[in-house]
Formats: structure tokens, C-alpha cells, sequence
């Protein structure tokens, strides 16, 4: 029988926004070790990935952005595929889920369930927004948590407590289209019946994947089981998202969670098609394992309604495994992309150049596989300066310069059977034993254990000082550290590859089949010559942790902020320099523009105690016709000066709208010149 397939999937991220270091820890960082590992074994491995491009998300950030759904999906899936591609995250294919192929896909598989009557037909009464015409999906409505008062909870989770909740849950609920309250309205909707598939599931995951898969996704899927499935709607009322493939179905679009895990099919194709590959070898061969990596909030989806869907189709296999992650948090709080409280993977490419090995050996090593975990900037500088430069990149740079500096950069001879070479049999054999169980920080360890054992290894050999007594045990023992570095630029490349890259380049090896590691620790002959040595990795200084760590405080005290776009408090001021403030009405009697300007005009206004002269800088704001007779607040002690040759003797109150012109800050009702604001 020939070799498995390996069919990798890593959950398609939303096209609202750019990826943060949550979803590289939690699924693509993880999924991408594993795809380049099952590589190295000889597998035939396809490992597809792609953005989601349809569901609220998108139409929520279009409306808040002002633009189309079209040109927010454009935009951020050029800037998550380009992160990805940036730090080595190496798919197969990287798709889309508003291309063509993917529309056809997702519709064709439709119109088989439906076809073969897997679905329930049913009208249901849903929330409708009256002044904008149109039914709102869940998190379009908001209301009032009834399970911990939230004022601003979702229609389907509320944020603060985490209840996940149904739109008829809601105190109060209104639409966020138009602020109304909205009225409910029957509709009709086709449903898949996951109760059908109660047995199966049970059979297939419960029975079936006890033993060898994550606790965490196996206690959900028995949990859901539990408690009984039922229908779910598999069609939605909204205007963005694939057209129901029916007649009489205008406004129906396909439900997110149905054609987003299908983009996994459909992206397939796209990539067998550039490949010379059959894609149904891949998805309908019993010879082919399917692993989802996921994070924990998308069990129930990959666990349950997916396989649901591909059992009701029936030419699909199940996944083998599904190793979902918990979350990673940022300094001990929730990762939120709505507070921006995010360490984004577009802008850690900008802050490190050259450094993405850093960032997946932090994330991996704190990789939050079976509770949730914690980044903080501290120790990625820790981790930097400590492992990746200490340990790992010192040992190839010492085994490096030492060859060039006594045998020209040629590696010396020595005994091919030395005890020490075992420990490289040794690591391999364990990253993968680990690898297999999706245990990655365990794997991550593994590789670490044999760039120490080579440094204590170096430490103990001395070839600094043997070279000066015993030439010939100098050559035995950088023989076996040459072996050693080689081996760590060998199986180091699924976790850090563009290390391995370097690590490879300098030892002018090619990358080996993972078996003959393990089967062979000479990796490098005597007398092959070496390139000239480059310093793996860089010690991150203080000030550079200190930026960021300062830019999470700026995000905090933005967060605090009822208006995002407020300027920052100024010094703060005593009572009794307040009352050094004297504020009055007053009334702008006459305005003429300062000659040869454009932002000046001059004032002649009755302050109730004195009529006097202010210079001030609204011209672009208001014309001096609409001045006359407005009544304003005058700051009236302000010490005069001379603007355009003009004395103004004191300053307006005006603030800025949200269109950049000015606006007075006036009394509500009219009231007489010269009364102090207090």
C-alpha cells in the first residue's frame, strides 16, 4: 500500500483584521511545524489554509470602516497572507473563500444535501431591522446580558461574563444597523438536522478517538453530545456570503460555518490543480489522514457540524485528529482585537527585521496546548538572550570558528562511531515521537536538550586548549561538535526554518530525509569544507522590549477613552489655578478678515464689561457675515498680544467636529454679556 496522504488544515482567520500572535500560537504556527515535519518524513502533504471571507465580521468592520465588504476582504487577506509568508508559514495554498472555484464549490456541495433531502425546510421568526430593511444577524443586535447586566452584550455572546446567548435572550434588545428596536419577522431558512448524526458522532469520536485525542477537544464534543443536537440553520438572511444555489431564494446566503470549512475542499482543488495532483486523493481516499488545527472556540464547527455535513454528503472522509489549542493571553490579560490589546504579526515583521525565528521559537515554547498560556515581552527577551543566543546560536558559532580558525574551515577527521553521536539519534527519534502527539513544546525541548548537550559537550572537550597538547583530540572532538551543529541545522528547520537555512548554508548541506537522522548521525564528512560563519541571532536590548511594552500602555489608556480620538490629558492643575480663569458670555458684534491671510479673522466683541479686540484663527470655519450677533464664551483675563500687527485681547471657546471644522462652545439658552462660567 502506498505512503498515506497527509491533509493539514489550519483554520481560515477572518479577513477583518490582521493575525496576532494568539492565532500564531494557538493554530498556524503549530500547524506549519507539523506540515514541514511530516515533509521531512517523505510524506505527501498538502496543507491548506485560507481566509474567510464572508459572516458579520466582514460587514461589521465594512460599516465601521465606511468601505465595501469587498475592499476590506482585499485588504487585510494581502496583509494576512503576506504575514504568514513573512514567518515561514509554509502552505501549499493559500486561498480565498470569495473565489470562484470556492463559490462553485461550496454550492455544488449544497445542492448535493439538498438533493438528497438532508435538509429541513422551516420558517422561523427572526429579528428584522424595519428602517433598514434587512434581517439582522446575531451580532448585529445588542442588548442587555441577562446573565450578568452587561449593557452592550451580542446577540449571540456576551463579551464581559462569556455566556454564549440568543438573540431572545436579550433585555432590550436593539439593532445596530439603525439603534431601533427591532420587530420580529417570520422567515424561512433550510436546516441540517444534527440530531440525525447523534449516533455516528458518538461512534465515531466517542468510542472511536478516546484514547488519542486532546482531552479538551474530547470532553466538548462528548459535552454537546450530551446534552442532544439540534437542527441548525445552514442558510442565512443577509446581503454578503454565497448565494443559496435555489430557486425563490433570493437573500439567502449560505451559513458562514458551511462554506468556510469547505474553502478546505475547494482550496485543495485549486492547488491540485497547479500541482499535477488529484484532490480526491487527498479528501475521498481511506488512505489519508485529515488533521484540523484549530483553536478551542471552533471545536463544536470541526468536531460536529463539519463532519455532520461531509457524513450527509457521503464521499467524504473524517478527520483523524483535530489538535485544537486553548488561548494565549498578552501580559495576563485576554487577547482582544477590539481594545487592539494585540501583539499583531504584521507589525512585529516591521518592529524585527530578520528576527521571525525568535518570535515562533517564543510561541511555540509557550504554545497554550492544553490551557491557556501567557506572552509577555519580557520573557521573549529572556528567551532570546538566553536560549536562542546563549545556547543555541553561541554552540554553532563556537563549533563554526573554531573549525575555520584550526583546520581552514575543513571539518578535521574523527571516529564516525563516537559514543556522543548517538545523542543526535536520540533527539531526532524524540521530536518526533512528540511531533506525532502533537506535543510541540515538548518537541521544542527535545531540539533544545541537544544544542546544550553540545555546548557541555565543547565545554568539557576544551579543543582551545587541546590544540596546544593533543592535536589529534582536537580534531575528534570539533569532528563530533561539527556533527552535533549540522544535526541542529537539520532537524531545527519545522520550528525555526530560516535558521536551518543559515545553520545549512554554513555547513553547505542540503536538507535530509528525517529517518536518515536518525538511522545516520554523520551528517558531514572530513575534509568538507565550510562557508565562512553568521551569527544566528541578536541580543534584544532593553529599550526595544521597553517599546513595546510601552505601546500595550498606550493601547491601555486608549481603551479607557469614551472617544478614541481624544487628545491625551494635559498636566494636571491645582483648584486655585482654576479660579485664576475668568470665562464670560459675550457677543460677537462685528468680523472682518485680517488682510493677507487665510485663517485669520478680527473680532470686535461686547463682553459685557468693556467691548474689545480678538484676533482669531476660524476664517476657514466661518465666513465673518455668520459671526455677527452669535454669542460665544470669552476667556477674558488672557494677557493681550499683537497678531498681524493687531492687539487681541483675549481668546474664544471652540472645539473641533468630527469633519475638522470648528464649533462654538455657547450657553444653551441666550443670556446676558459678561456672566462668569463657573
Amino acid at each position: 500500500m502506498p505512503d498515506k496522504k497527509i491533509m493539514i488544515t489550519a483554520a481560515l482567520p477572518y479577513a477583518n483584521g490582521p493575525v496576532h500572535i494568539g492565532h500564531l500560537a494557538g493554530v498556524y504556527i503549530p500547524a506549519d511545524v507539523y506540515a514541514r515535519f511530516q515533509r521531512r518524513l517523505g510524506k505527501d502533504v498538502a496543507f491548506i489554509c485560507g481566509s474567510d471571507e464572508h459572516g458579520i465580521p466582514i460587514t461589521i468592520r465594512a460599516k465601521k470602516e465606511g468601505v465595501s465588504p469587498q475592499e476590506i476582504v482585499d485588504k487585510y487577506h494581502a496583509i494576512i497572507k503576506k504575514s504568514f509568508e513573512d514567518l515561514g508559514i509554509s502552505c501549499d495554498e493559500y486561498s480565498r473563500t470569495t473565489s470562484k472555484n470556492h463559490y462553485e464549490t461550496s454550492q455544488d456541495f449544497f445542492k448535493t444535501l439538498y438533493d438528497k433531502g438532508k435538509f429541513a425546510e422551516e420558517i422561523s421568526e427572526q429579528y428584522f431591522d424595519e428602517e433598514a430593511g434587512e434581517f439582522l444577524a446575531d451580532r448585529y443586535i445588542t442588548g442587555t446580558c441577562p446573565n450578568c447586566g452587561n449593557e452592550n452584550a451580542y446577540g449571540d455572546q456576551c463579551e464581559k461574563c462569556g455566556s454564549t446567548l440568543s438573540p431572545a435572550e436579550l433585555i432590550n434588545p436593539k439593532s445596530m444597523l439603525s439603534g431601533n428596536v427591532p420587530v420580529l419577522k417570520p422567515t424561512k431558512n433550510w436546516y441540517l438536522p444534527l440530531n440525525d448524526y447523534e449516533n455516528f458522532l458518538n461512534e465515531w469520536i466517542i468510542k472511536g478517538h478516546k484514547n488519542d485525542w486532546k482531552p479538551n477537544v474530547y470532553g466538548q464534543v462528548k459535552s454537546w453530545l450530551n446534552e442532544g443536537l439540534k437542527p441548525r440553520a445552514m442558510t442565512r438572511d443577509l446581503n454578503w456570503g454565497i448565494p443559496v444555489p435555489l430557486p425563490n431564494a433570493e437573500g439567502k446566503v449560505l451559513y458562514v460555518w458551511f462554506d468556510a470549512p469547505i474553502g478546505y475542499i475547494s482550496f485543495t482543488k485549486e492547488w491540485a490543480a497547479k500541482n499535477g495532483k488529484n484532490w480526491k486523493d487527498f479528501w475521498q481516499n481511506d488512505n489519508s489522514d485529515l488533521i484540523h488545527f484549530i483553536g478551542k472556540d471552533n471545536i463544536v464547527f470541526h468536531c460536529i457540524i463539519f463532519p455532520a455535513m461531509m457524513k450527509a454528503h457521503g464521499d467524504y472522509i473524517m478527520p483523524t485528529n483535530v489538535p485544537a489549542f486553548e488561548f494565549l493571553n498578552l501580559e495576563n490579560e485576554k487577547i482582544s482585537t477590539s481594545r487592539n490589546w494585540a501583539v499583531w504579526a504584521n507589525e512585529y515583521v516591521e518592529d524585527f527585521p530578520n528576527q521571525q525565528d525568535v518570535l515562533r521559537y517564543v510561541l511555540i515554547s509557550s504554545a497554550p496546548e492544553t490551557k491557556d498560556n501567557n506572552f509577555t515581552w519580557k520573557d521573549f527577551q529572556t528567551k532570546n538572550n538566553s536560549e536562542l543566543v546563549g545556547i543555541f546560536g553561541n554552540f554553532i558559532n563556537r563549533v563554526a570558528v573554531l573549525i575555520h580558525k584550526y583546520y581552514g574551515g575543513k571539518i578535521p577527521p574523527g571516529n564516525e562511531q563516537a559514543e556522543e553521536l548517538k545523542e543526535i539519534t536520540k533527539s531526532a527519534t524524540e521530536i518526533e515521537f512528540y511531533l506525532e502527539k502533537f506535543e510541540f513544546r515538548n518537541a521544542l525541548s527535545a531540539l533544545m536538550n541537544l544544542a546544550r548537550f553540545g555546548n557541555q559537550y565543547l565545554q568539557t572537550a576544551e579543543p582551545w586548549k587541546t590544540i596546544k597538547t593533543d592535536e589529534a583530540k582536537t580534531a575528534e572532538s570539533l569532528f563530533v561538535a561539527a556533527q552535533i551543529a549540522a544535526a541542529l541545522g537539520q532537524i531545527c528547520e519545522p520550528f525555526l526554518p530560516f535558521t536551518s537555512e543559515k545553520i545549512l548554508k554554513i555547513f553547505n548541506l542540503e536538507k535530509k530525509n528525517w529517518n536518515d537522522l536518525k538511522s545516520n548521525p554523520v551528517l558531514i564528512k572530513s575534509g568538507e569544507q565550510m562557508n565562512e560563519a553568521e551569527l544566528l541571532f541578536s541580543k534584544i536590548e532593553d529599550e526595544t522590549i521597553d517599546n513595546q511594552i510601552n505601546k500595550l500602555e498606550n493601547t491601555k489608556i486608549n481603551n479607557q477613552k469614551t472617544n478614541p480620538n481624544a487628545a491625551p490629558m494635559k498636566t494636571e492643575i491645582s483648584f486655585d489655578d482654576f479660579t485664576k480663569i475668568d470665562l464670560r458670555t459675550a457677543t460677537i458684534l462685528e468680523a472682518e478678515k485680517v488682510e493677507n491671510t487665510d485663517k485669520l479673522l478680527k473680532l470686535k466683541v461686547d463682553t459685557g464689561t468693556d467691548v474689545r479686540t480678538v484676533v482669531s484663527g476660524i476664517a476657514e470655519s466661518f465666513s465673518p457675515e455668520e459671526l455677527a450677533g452669535k454669542q460665544v464664551m470669552i476667556l477674558l483675563n488672557l494677557a493681550p498680544r499683537k497678531i498681524r500687527g493687531i492687539e487681541s485681547h483675549g481668546m474664544l471657546l471652540l472645539t473641533t467636529k468630527p469633519d475638522g471644522k470648528l464649533a462654538f462652545v455657547t450657553p444653551d439658552e441666550k443670556v446676558k454679556n459678561g456672566v462668569e462660567v463657573k
